[in-house]
C-alpha cells in the first residue's frame, strides 16, 4: 500500500518558518557560545559559526524528503525532520585540533549520528577529515528559549581552509542549477582541493615541529635560569651554596632528527644542549654560524652558545658571544642580562651593573634583571641602590621568595 503524501503548502511552510525564525536563530547563538565555553581551554582558538537554513533551501529539502519516500509502504514522519535546519560549522586552525573538537561534542552532546567525509569522494567534496555530527540541542538552551519546534542540529567540525574551500564549493555547485563543468575544469577544481589538502597537512606538520623546537627551548631556558640562581644566589644566600649544577632532568624521549636546514640543526643543538652534552650543542651552533642566516638569527644563535660555554664555565667565550648577540640585534636584551650574570659570577660587579642597566634601558619590566643589578650593587657596596632595585623587583613579583630573603640581608646593613 502506498503512503498518502499530503501536498506541502508553501504558504503555511513559510509562516512556520518565519514565526520560529527569530526563536532558532537565538538557540543558535546559544549554541555558539555554549561550543566556544567548551573550547577554551584548548591551545588553539576554535570558533563556531552558526547559520539558520534559509527558507528556499527548508522548502527545497522539504519537497526532496517528499519525493524520496513518495510511494513507500512504511510510515515516516510528517512532516519530515529537517534535521540541518539549524547548523553549527566548528573551524580549526589545525587538523589535530579537529580531534579535540570530536571529543568535546561526543562528551557533551547526545550525538544521534556521526558522518565522516573522506578522501574518495568526487571533486565536488573537500574535508578528508570533515565530521558532520547530528546532535540533540542541550535541554538547558531550549528551556531557556522555548519550544523552537527544532530538536536536532547538525555540527560540522573542519579546518579554516576546509571551511573556505566549503564556502566556495557552495556558490559553485550546490547553489548552481546547473554545473557545466568539463573534464579540465574538473581537473583544476580536484588540484585546487588536493593543494588545499596538503596545505592543511603541511600545517600540521608546521605545527608539531614548532611545538617540539619551543619545547626544546623551553628546557634549555628553564636550565639556564636554574644554573643562574645557583651561581649567584648562593654568594648572598648562605643555605643555598651547597648546590650544585644539576642535570637538566630532561627526560631522553625525543631523538634528534636528521637533516642540514638551520631548523633542523638548531633542535639537535637545543637537544643536546637540555641533555648538558654542551661540547656537541657548541658544535651545532658553530655551524649554523657558517651558514648564510639573517641578522636576528644570527644573534639568537650567539646568545645559545654563549649559554652553553657558560654552563661550562667558560666565562670569556661566553661574554663574546653574549657580546656579539648584541652587535647583530642591539634591542637584544637578554644578551645583556646574560652578559650581566656572567660578569657577576666573575665578580666584575661594575661592569654588571652596566649590563643589567643596558638590558633595563631595553625593557624595564624585568624584574630578575632589577635583582641581579640590586645584588651587583650590594657587592659594591652601593647598598640604598641594592634596596631601591629590589624594592622595584618585588613590584613586578611579590611573591618571589628570593628576592624578599635578599631585601631582608640589605636593611640589616642597613640597620633598619
Amino acid at each position: 500500500m502506498k503512503v498518502d503524501l499530503p501536498p506541502p503548502s508553501r504558504k503555511v511552510l513559510r509562516d512556520e518558518y518565519e514565526k520560529y525564525k527569530e526563536l532558532r536563530t537565538l538557540v543558535i547563538r546559544d549554541l555558539e557560545s555554549y561550543l566556544e565555553s567548551k573550547f577554551s581551554h584548548l591551545g588553539s582558538r576554535l570558533l563556531a559559526k552558526g547559520r539558520l537554513k534559509d527558507f528556499a533551501s527548508f522548502y527545497k529539502k522539504h519537497l526532496g524528503i517528499l519525493k524520496s519516500k513518495a510511494g513507500r509502504s512504511k510510515d515516516f514522519d510528517y512532516p519530515p525532520v529537517i534535521t540541518d535546519l539549524i547548523g553549527i560549522r566548528v573551524v580549526c586552525p589545525f587538523l589535530e585540533d579537529m580531534k579535540e573538537a570530536e571529543k568535546i561534542i561526543k562528551d557533551d552532546f547526545e550525538v544521534v549520528e556521526i558522518e565522516r567525509k573522506g578522501a574518495g569522494y568526487s571533486f565536488k567534496e573537500f574535508g578528508y577529515e570533515s565530521t558532520h555530527f547530528l546532535v540533540i540541542i542541550p535541554r538547558h538552551i531550549l528551556a531557556a528559549r522555548g519550544d523552537c519546534l527544532c530538536q536536532i542540529a547538525e555540527i560540522q567540525v573542519r579546518t579554516i581552509l576546509q571551511d573556505a574551500w566549503a564556502e566556495v564549493e557552495h556558490e559553485l555547485v550546490y547553489k548552481a542549477e546547473f554545473t557545466p563543468f568539463d573534464e579540465p575544469m574538473k581537473r583544476k577544481l580536484a588540484a585546487v582541493n588536493a593543494s588545499l589538502s596538503l596545505a592543511d597537512t603541511i600545517f600540521q606538520e608546521i605545527r608539531a615541529y614548532q611545538r617540539q623546537l619551543n619545547g626544546e627551548l623551553g628546557k634549555r631556558r628553564d636550565s639556564f635560569y636554574r644554573i643562574i640562581e645557583e651561581s649567584t644566589d648562593a654568594l648572598l644566600l648562605p643555605e643555598q651554596e651547597d648546590v650544585k649544577i644539576r642535570d637538566s632532568g630532561v627526560q631522553d624521549t625525543q631523538r634528534p632528527i636528521s637533516g642540514g636546514t638551520v631548523d633542523d640543526m638548531l633542535l639537535n643543538a637545543l637537544y643536546a644542549h637540555n641533555k648538558n652534552r654542551f661540547d656537541e650543542a657548541i658544535t651545532f651552533y658553530s655551524r649554523i654560524l657558517e651558514m648564510k642566516i639573517d641578522d636576528a638569527i644570527r644573534s639568537l644563535i650567539h646568545k645559545h652558545r654563549g649559554m652553553a660555554y657558560f654552563a661550562q664555565s667558560m666565562y670569556q667565550d661566553a661574554i663574546d658571544d653574549f657580546s656579539s648577540s648584541l652587535e647583530w640585534d642591539k634591542k637584544s636584551y637578554k644578551a645583556a642580562y646574560y652578559r650581566g650574570v656572567v660578569r657577576a659570577v666573575m665578580r666584575s660587579y661594575a661592569q654588571a651593573v652596566e649590563d643589567f642597566s643596558l638590558s633595563l634601558s631595553l625593557n624595564p619590566y624585568q624584574a630578575f634583571c632589577l635583582f641581579r643589578r640590586g645584588q651587583a650593587y650590594y657587592h659594591i657596596g652601593d647598598y640604598p641602590a641594592a634596596l631601591a632595585d629590589c624594592e622595584a623587583s618585588l613590584d613586578l613579583e611579590p611573591e618571589n621568595e628570593a628576592v624578599h630573603k635578599f631585601r631582608k640581608i640589605i636593611r640589616n646593613k642597613l640597620k633598619m
